[in-house]
């Protein structure tokens, strides 16, 4: 079962039109094509949460509870999106009361958390790449 299909099949505390910030947005769409699928990190300073990044969802789960998830931003308004720097309108449900409590916070943690793994990879990629040296010319 996919977590999409999970997630339609919960009753959700609240559902409302929200957006995410252009920067999140296009960060977690390059690391979507540039690692393993689907993303999974651990939230720091919020225990047993972790955040799953998945091109259609993005959800806070808890982990103590046989990954119920908290929160998730779902049908992302990507279809007429002509730049890169305006907010991406979403769907943001909520399967727990207090979950509000802790949306800034994640979305605080996403560049950190996804900016070092992407820096990781990108640091493992180079490392078969051959410098360049510019041909001698005598």
């Amino acid at each position: 079962m996919s977590l999409r299909s999970r997630l339609e099949e919960l009753p959700s505390y609240e559902s409302r039109e929200s957006q995410v910030a252009a920067g999140y947005f296009n960060l977690v769409k390059v690391a979507l094509n540039r690692l393993d699928k689907p993303l999974r990190f651990e939230l720091p300073r919020l225990r047993t949460l972790e955040l799953i990044l998945e091109a259609d969802a993005w959800v806070v789960v808890d982990c103590a509870l046989n990954d119920f998830p908290i929160v998730a931003w779902l049908n992302f308004a990507t279809q007429r999106r002509s730049t890169l720097h305006q907010p991406i309108p979403c769907q943001r449900r909520t399967y727990h009361a207090h979950a509000t409590m802790i949306v800034d916070r994640v979305l605080d943690a996403l560049p950190l958390i996804v900016g070092e793994q992407l820096s990781q990879h990108t640091a493992l990629s180079t490392d078969n790449v051959l410098a360049l040296h510019p041909r001698r010319r005598d």
